[in-house]
């Protein structure tokens, strides 16, 4: 599966789609794969301000516990609620339903680091 050519990708397997000064933040179908099925998702509360490179929250699976990095300096504008109540969306759609966070951008942070889909599908595909 191509990833979506509309964000751009983390070296830490997070997808930041950029919509004005908004961003929707989730995982990878990479990072998904790596981390079979899902069971529970925190994120950081609307509200919280962070620097690029922060944690803004953590999934965890079946496997392992992992961090979620945003690469983009902001405030979380909201959480997707229906993601947390049922982790398994982000295992069934994480380019879709499965979105983890919106922020609203305040700096560039570490979006220097990210790369376009073909790039990151050519790295990790």
């Amino acid at each position: 599966m191509a990833s979506p050519a509309d964000r751009v990708y983390s070296p830490s397997h997070e997808w930041h789609k950029v919509e004005g000064d908004t961003i929707t933040l989730g995982l990878t179908q990479f990072a998904v794969n790596q981390l079979t099925d899902v069971t529970y998702v925190e994120m950081k509360k609307a509200g919280t301000r962070f620097k690029g490179g922060d944690i803004v929250g953590e999934v965890e699976s079946v496997k392992t516990t992992s961090d979620i990095y945003c690469f983009a300096d902001g405030d979380v504008t909201e959480v997707n609620k229906a993601v947390v109540d049922d982790p398994s969306l982000l295992n069934s759609d994480p380019f879709g339903k499965g979105w983890l966070i919106k922020i609203k951008k305040s700096g560039n942070g570490k979006m220097g680091e990210c790369v376009d889909a073909a790039t990151y599908d050519k790295q990790h595909g």
